[in-house]
Protein backbone atom coordinates (compact mmCIF):
# COMPACT_ATOMS: atom_id res chain seq x y z
CA UNK A 1 0.00 0.00 0.00
CA UNK A 2 1.21 3.23 -1.43
CA UNK A 3 1.83 6.21 1.66
CA UNK A 4 0.99 8.61 -1.19
CA UNK A 5 -2.35 10.22 -1.22
CA UNK A 6 -2.66 11.25 -4.91
CA UNK A 7 -5.94 13.26 -4.23
CA UNK A 8 -4.58 15.93 -2.29
CA UNK A 9 -2.92 17.36 -5.90
CA UNK A 10 -6.66 18.02 -6.64
CA UNK A 11 -6.86 20.06 -3.71
CA UNK A 12 -3.32 21.74 -4.18
CA UNK A 13 -3.55 22.71 -7.58
CA UNK A 14 -5.15 26.09 -8.58
CA UNK A 15 -5.68 27.16 -11.60
CA UNK A 16 -3.69 30.48 -13.34
CA UNK A 17 -5.04 33.53 -12.28
CA UNK A 18 -8.24 34.20 -14.04
CA UNK A 19 -8.35 37.74 -13.03
CA UNK A 20 -5.19 38.62 -13.91
CA UNK A 21 -5.77 37.32 -17.45
CA UNK A 22 -8.82 39.59 -17.78
CA UNK A 23 -6.78 42.19 -17.00
CA UNK A 24 -3.68 41.10 -19.39
CA UNK A 25 -6.71 40.78 -21.92
CA UNK A 26 -7.55 44.33 -21.30
CA UNK A 27 -4.19 45.31 -21.65
CA UNK A 28 -3.90 43.92 -24.61
CA UNK A 29 -7.20 45.90 -26.42
CA UNK A 30 -5.08 49.11 -25.54
CA UNK A 31 -2.11 48.51 -27.52
CA UNK A 32 -1.02 50.56 -30.63
CA UNK A 33 -0.95 46.65 -32.66
CA UNK A 34 -5.03 45.40 -33.46
CA UNK A 35 -6.29 42.56 -31.24
CA UNK A 36 -6.02 39.23 -33.03
CA UNK A 37 -3.00 40.46 -35.05
CA UNK A 38 -0.46 38.46 -33.83
CA UNK A 39 -2.80 35.49 -33.83
CA UNK A 40 -1.47 32.50 -31.02
CA UNK A 41 0.87 35.17 -29.76
CA UNK A 42 -1.57 37.15 -27.82
CA UNK A 43 -3.35 34.23 -26.41
CA UNK A 44 0.54 33.07 -25.27
CA UNK A 45 1.43 36.11 -23.54
CA UNK A 46 -2.17 36.46 -21.60
CA UNK A 47 -1.55 32.61 -20.56
CA UNK A 48 1.91 33.84 -19.18
CA UNK A 49 0.08 36.87 -17.55
CA UNK A 50 -2.33 34.58 -15.44
CA UNK A 51 0.52 31.83 -14.80
CA UNK A 52 3.43 34.57 -13.30
CA UNK A 53 0.37 36.47 -11.69
CA UNK A 54 1.81 39.57 -13.40
CA UNK A 55 0.34 42.09 -15.74
CA UNK A 56 2.25 43.00 -17.88
CA UNK A 57 3.65 39.62 -18.26
CA UNK A 58 7.39 38.95 -17.22
CA UNK A 59 10.03 37.71 -19.57
CA UNK A 60 11.00 34.17 -19.59
CA UNK A 61 14.71 34.53 -18.12
CA UNK A 62 15.71 31.45 -16.76
CA UNK A 63 13.87 28.23 -18.51
CA UNK A 64 15.55 24.91 -18.05
CA UNK A 65 15.00 21.47 -20.11
CA UNK A 66 14.86 18.74 -18.11
CA UNK A 67 15.01 15.44 -19.54
CA UNK A 68 13.94 11.85 -17.40
CA UNK A 69 15.82 8.92 -19.12
CA UNK A 70 15.05 5.67 -18.27
CA UNK A 71 15.60 2.16 -20.56
CA UNK A 72 12.43 -0.11 -20.96
CA UNK A 73 12.18 -3.88 -20.52
CA UNK A 74 9.88 -4.37 -23.69
CA UNK A 75 12.49 -3.09 -26.03
CA UNK A 76 13.49 -6.50 -26.16
CA UNK A 77 11.08 -7.72 -28.32
CA UNK A 78 12.20 -5.69 -30.87
CA UNK A 79 9.77 -2.80 -31.00
CA UNK A 80 12.30 0.13 -31.25
CA UNK A 81 15.30 0.77 -33.67
CA UNK A 82 17.44 1.11 -31.15
CA UNK A 83 18.91 -2.03 -29.10
CA UNK A 84 17.30 -2.50 -26.00
CA UNK A 85 19.09 -1.21 -23.20
CA UNK A 86 21.14 1.47 -25.06
CA UNK A 87 19.42 4.88 -24.03
CA UNK A 88 22.63 5.58 -21.88
CA UNK A 89 24.56 6.10 -25.23
CA UNK A 90 21.75 9.14 -26.01
CA UNK A 91 22.38 10.44 -22.41
CA UNK A 92 26.04 10.41 -23.00
CA UNK A 93 25.27 12.62 -26.61
CA UNK A 94 23.29 14.87 -24.63
CA UNK A 95 26.80 15.36 -21.90
CA UNK A 96 28.74 15.54 -24.67
CA UNK A 97 27.02 18.39 -26.78
CA UNK A 98 26.42 15.74 -29.34
CA UNK A 99 22.41 15.73 -29.91
CA UNK A 100 20.03 17.99 -31.24
CA UNK A 101 18.48 19.46 -28.04
CA UNK A 102 22.06 20.12 -26.58
CA UNK A 103 23.01 21.64 -30.22
CA UNK A 104 19.09 23.70 -29.74
CA UNK A 105 20.47 24.40 -25.94
CA UNK A 106 23.40 26.17 -26.31
CA UNK A 107 22.80 28.30 -29.71
CA UNK A 108 19.64 29.70 -27.37
CA UNK A 109 21.37 29.32 -24.01
CA UNK A 110 19.30 27.12 -22.12
CA UNK A 111 20.93 24.92 -19.29
CA UNK A 112 20.21 20.92 -19.68
CA UNK A 113 19.15 18.67 -16.78
CA UNK A 114 19.53 14.83 -17.22
CA UNK A 115 17.81 12.76 -14.61
CA UNK A 116 18.73 9.04 -14.57
CA UNK A 117 15.50 7.08 -12.71
CA UNK A 118 15.89 3.65 -14.53
CA UNK A 119 18.89 3.36 -17.17
CA UNK A 120 20.59 -0.46 -18.36
CA UNK A 121 24.17 0.94 -16.94
CA UNK A 122 26.46 1.01 -14.67
CA UNK A 123 25.64 4.10 -12.51
CA UNK A 124 29.17 4.87 -12.10
CA UNK A 125 29.34 5.31 -16.35
CA UNK A 126 27.84 9.01 -15.32
CA UNK A 127 28.06 11.62 -13.70
CA UNK A 128 26.65 11.64 -10.14
CA UNK A 129 24.50 14.16 -10.65
CA UNK A 130 22.76 11.92 -13.37
CA UNK A 131 22.55 8.69 -11.87
CA UNK A 132 21.78 10.49 -8.36
CA UNK A 133 17.60 10.26 -8.50
CA UNK A 134 17.69 6.05 -9.91
CA UNK A 135 15.06 3.56 -8.84
CA UNK A 136 16.35 0.78 -10.79
CA UNK A 137 18.45 -0.63 -13.57
CA UNK A 138 16.06 -0.51 -16.29
CA UNK A 139 12.05 -1.19 -15.86
CA UNK A 140 10.01 -4.51 -16.34
CA UNK A 141 8.72 -6.08 -20.19
CA UNK A 142 5.64 -4.38 -19.54
CA UNK A 143 3.72 -7.17 -21.90
CA UNK A 144 5.00 -9.82 -19.38
CA UNK A 145 5.30 -8.78 -16.13
CA UNK A 146 5.00 -4.69 -14.08
CA UNK A 147 7.33 -2.39 -14.91
CA UNK A 148 8.09 -1.84 -11.30
CA UNK A 149 6.90 -2.30 -8.05
CA UNK A 150 4.92 0.11 -6.14
CA UNK A 151 7.44 0.78 -3.92
CA UNK A 152 9.55 1.77 -6.49
CA UNK A 153 6.67 3.27 -8.51
CA UNK A 154 6.00 5.73 -5.33
CA UNK A 155 9.68 6.45 -5.30
CA UNK A 156 9.95 7.76 -8.79
CA UNK A 157 7.15 9.60 -8.41
CA UNK A 158 8.44 11.54 -5.35
CA UNK A 159 11.77 12.02 -7.12
CA UNK A 160 10.15 13.66 -9.51
CA UNK A 161 8.19 15.89 -7.14
CA UNK A 162 11.80 16.70 -5.54
CA UNK A 163 12.93 17.73 -8.75
CA UNK A 164 10.27 20.05 -9.45
CA UNK A 165 10.45 21.52 -5.89
CA UNK A 166 14.06 22.55 -6.72
CA UNK A 167 13.49 23.71 -9.93
CA UNK A 168 11.01 26.43 -8.67
CA UNK A 169 13.22 27.04 -5.80
CA UNK A 170 16.23 27.76 -8.14
CA UNK A 171 14.08 30.31 -9.82
CA UNK A 172 13.62 28.66 -13.43
CA UNK A 173 10.63 30.10 -14.42
CA UNK A 174 9.58 27.75 -17.66
CA UNK A 175 10.51 24.04 -17.95
CA UNK A 176 11.12 22.14 -21.19
CA UNK A 177 10.51 19.05 -20.27
CA UNK A 178 11.31 15.63 -22.50
CA UNK A 179 12.50 11.74 -22.32
CA UNK A 180 15.83 10.01 -23.48
CA UNK A 181 14.18 6.25 -23.60
CA UNK A 182 14.97 3.53 -25.44
CA UNK A 183 11.47 1.69 -25.64
CA UNK A 184 9.34 4.60 -23.94
CA UNK A 185 7.20 5.38 -26.60
CA UNK A 186 5.73 1.70 -25.96
CA UNK A 187 5.18 2.41 -22.62
CA UNK A 188 3.42 5.63 -23.05
CA UNK A 189 1.33 4.90 -26.10
CA UNK A 190 -0.46 1.49 -23.80
CA UNK A 191 -0.96 4.44 -20.65
CA UNK A 192 -2.26 6.50 -23.99
CA UNK A 193 -4.78 3.53 -25.23
CA UNK A 194 -5.87 2.27 -21.36
CA UNK A 195 -6.38 6.18 -20.33
CA UNK A 196 -8.73 7.09 -24.07
CA UNK A 197 -10.26 3.35 -24.15
CA UNK A 198 -9.16 2.95 -27.33
CA UNK A 199 -7.14 -0.10 -29.12
CA UNK A 200 -3.90 -0.76 -29.46
CA UNK A 201 -3.38 0.17 -33.22
CA UNK A 202 -5.17 3.33 -33.08
CA UNK A 203 -2.02 4.68 -30.93
CA UNK A 204 1.06 2.57 -32.27
CA UNK A 205 3.68 5.55 -33.55
CA UNK A 206 6.81 4.34 -35.49
CA UNK A 207 8.71 5.96 -32.47
CA UNK A 208 12.36 8.74 -32.89
CA UNK A 209 13.93 6.85 -35.18
CA UNK A 210 11.49 5.46 -37.36
CA UNK A 211 10.86 1.36 -37.16
CA UNK A 212 9.77 -0.80 -40.40
CA UNK A 213 6.47 -2.45 -40.35
CA UNK A 214 7.47 -5.79 -39.34
CA UNK A 215 8.77 -4.11 -35.40
CA UNK A 216 5.82 -2.04 -36.25
CA UNK A 217 3.73 -5.25 -35.83
CA UNK A 218 5.48 -6.32 -32.69
CA UNK A 219 5.13 -3.09 -30.95
CA UNK A 220 1.12 -2.76 -31.76
CA UNK A 221 1.13 -6.80 -30.34
CA UNK A 222 2.94 -5.91 -26.93
CA UNK A 223 0.68 -2.71 -26.64
CA UNK A 224 -2.39 -4.82 -26.71
CA UNK A 225 -1.11 -7.51 -24.62
CA UNK A 226 0.44 -4.71 -21.55
CA UNK A 227 -3.14 -3.00 -22.25
CA UNK A 228 -4.97 -6.53 -20.97
CA UNK A 229 -2.97 -6.25 -17.88
CA UNK A 230 -3.43 -1.91 -17.24
CA UNK A 231 -7.19 -1.96 -17.56
CA UNK A 232 -7.81 -4.27 -14.28
CA UNK A 233 -5.65 -0.98 -12.22
CA UNK A 234 -6.83 2.23 -14.41
CA UNK A 235 -8.43 3.67 -11.33
CA UNK A 236 -5.24 3.74 -9.32
CA UNK A 237 -2.51 5.87 -10.89
CA UNK A 238 0.07 4.95 -9.44
CA UNK A 239 -0.78 0.97 -9.56
CA UNK A 240 -1.26 1.68 -13.65
CA UNK A 241 2.36 3.79 -13.61
CA UNK A 242 3.94 0.42 -12.03
CA UNK A 243 2.37 -2.20 -14.17
CA UNK A 244 2.41 -0.33 -17.57
CA UNK A 245 4.97 2.69 -17.56
CA UNK A 246 8.40 3.02 -15.87
CA UNK A 247 10.21 4.52 -13.57
CA UNK A 248 11.17 7.90 -15.86
CA UNK A 249 7.15 8.37 -16.81
CA UNK A 250 6.22 7.71 -12.73
CA UNK A 251 9.33 10.80 -12.28
CA UNK A 252 7.45 12.67 -14.95
CA UNK A 253 4.12 12.52 -13.56
CA UNK A 254 4.79 13.70 -10.40
CA UNK A 255 6.99 16.15 -12.03
CA UNK A 256 4.10 17.72 -13.62
CA UNK A 257 1.73 17.28 -10.83
CA UNK A 258 4.60 19.00 -8.47
CA UNK A 259 5.07 21.91 -11.14
CA UNK A 260 1.55 22.70 -11.32
CA UNK A 261 1.14 22.69 -7.22
CA UNK A 262 4.18 25.22 -7.55
CA UNK A 263 2.81 27.42 -10.03
CA UNK A 264 5.58 26.63 -12.99
CA UNK A 265 5.09 26.56 -16.13
CA UNK A 266 5.77 23.48 -18.24
CA UNK A 267 6.12 22.99 -22.07
CA UNK A 268 5.68 19.41 -23.01
CA UNK A 269 7.46 17.97 -25.74
CA UNK A 270 6.45 14.19 -27.69
CA UNK A 271 4.51 11.47 -26.88
CA UNK A 272 6.27 9.92 -23.69
CA UNK A 273 5.53 13.31 -21.97
CA UNK A 274 2.22 13.49 -23.04
CA UNK A 275 1.10 10.46 -21.98
CA UNK A 276 2.12 11.43 -18.21
CA UNK A 277 0.34 14.66 -18.74
CA UNK A 278 -2.57 12.42 -19.07
CA UNK A 279 -1.99 10.15 -16.22
CA UNK A 280 -1.39 13.77 -14.10
CA UNK A 281 -4.68 15.00 -15.66
CA UNK A 282 -6.77 11.71 -14.30
CA UNK A 283 -5.07 12.67 -11.08
CA UNK A 284 -5.84 16.34 -10.83
CA UNK A 285 -8.28 17.86 -13.51
CA UNK A 286 -6.44 21.75 -13.10
CA UNK A 287 -3.06 20.39 -13.80
CA UNK A 288 -3.10 20.78 -17.34
CA UNK A 289 -3.85 24.61 -17.40
CA UNK A 290 -0.56 25.01 -16.51
CA UNK A 291 0.97 22.93 -19.67
CA UNK A 292 1.68 23.90 -23.10
CA UNK A 293 2.14 21.25 -26.11
CA UNK A 294 5.29 22.18 -27.42
CA UNK A 295 4.95 20.55 -31.07
CA UNK A 296 3.18 17.80 -32.55
CA UNK A 297 5.67 14.84 -33.52
CA UNK A 298 3.43 12.84 -35.50
CA UNK A 299 3.00 10.63 -33.20
CA UNK A 300 -0.23 9.14 -32.96
CA UNK A 301 -0.43 8.72 -29.21
CA UNK A 302 0.68 12.32 -28.87
CA UNK A 303 -2.53 13.43 -30.75
CA UNK A 304 -4.91 11.71 -28.68
CA UNK A 305 -3.77 12.52 -25.10
CA UNK A 306 -2.99 16.30 -26.31
CA UNK A 307 -6.68 15.90 -27.48
CA UNK A 308 -8.13 14.50 -24.37
CA UNK A 309 -6.09 17.45 -22.45
CA UNK A 310 -7.23 19.92 -25.22
CA UNK A 311 -4.14 20.84 -25.48
CA UNK A 312 -2.94 22.62 -29.05
CA UNK A 313 0.80 22.25 -30.55
CA UNK A 314 2.63 25.46 -30.78
CA UNK A 315 4.52 23.76 -33.31
CA UNK A 316 4.09 21.52 -36.21
CA UNK A 317 7.49 20.48 -37.98
CA UNK A 318 7.21 16.38 -37.16
CA UNK A 319 10.04 16.76 -35.17
CA UNK A 320 10.14 13.18 -33.75
CA UNK A 321 13.77 12.98 -32.30
CA UNK A 322 12.62 13.32 -28.91
CA UNK A 323 14.98 14.54 -25.85
CA UNK A 324 13.21 17.92 -25.68
CA UNK A 325 14.22 19.16 -28.91
CA UNK A 326 10.58 19.84 -30.97
CA UNK A 327 9.44 21.65 -27.58
CA UNK A 328 12.62 23.60 -27.21
CA UNK A 329 11.99 24.80 -30.81
CA UNK A 330 8.65 26.55 -29.50
CA UNK A 331 10.82 28.28 -26.54
CA UNK A 332 11.60 31.15 -28.39
CA UNK A 333 7.70 31.56 -29.77
CA UNK A 334 6.71 31.48 -26.04
CA UNK A 335 9.59 34.21 -25.18
CA UNK A 336 8.45 36.40 -27.87
CA UNK A 337 5.11 36.05 -26.91
CA UNK A 338 6.34 37.38 -23.31
CA UNK A 339 8.06 40.21 -25.28
CA UNK A 340 5.17 41.19 -27.16
CA UNK A 341 2.68 41.45 -24.56
CA UNK A 342 5.06 43.42 -22.32
CA UNK A 343 6.82 45.88 -24.75
CA UNK A 344 4.40 47.17 -27.03
CA UNK A 345 3.00 50.58 -26.56
CA UNK A 346 -0.63 51.44 -25.24
CA UNK A 347 -2.80 53.82 -27.25
CA UNK A 348 -1.89 57.37 -26.26
CA UNK A 349 -5.02 58.13 -23.82
CA UNK A 350 -6.50 60.70 -26.53
CA UNK A 351 -6.95 57.76 -28.67
CA UNK A 352 -9.42 55.49 -26.57
CA UNK A 353 -11.86 58.09 -25.74
CA UNK A 354 -14.75 58.44 -27.87
CA UNK A 355 -15.61 61.32 -29.81
CA UNK A 356 -18.04 64.18 -28.99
Amino acid sequence: MSSLNLDDFTDLIERPDGGVRRDAEARRERLTVPPGSLGRLDDLGEWLAAAQGSVPVRPVERPRVLLFAGDHGVAELGVSARPAGSAALLVRAVLEGASPVAVLARRLGVPVRIVDMALDCDPEALPEEVVRHRVRRGSGRIDIEDALTLEEAEAAFRAGIALADEEADSGTDLVVLGDVSVGGTTAASVLVAALCGTDASVVTGRGGLPIDDLAWMRKCAAIRDALRRARPVLGDQLQLLATVGGADLAAMTGFLLQSAVRKLPVVLDGVVVAACALVAQRIAFRAPDWWLAGHDSGEPGQAKALDRMALEPLLEQGVRVGEGAGALLALPLVQAAAALAADLPEKPESEEKPQD
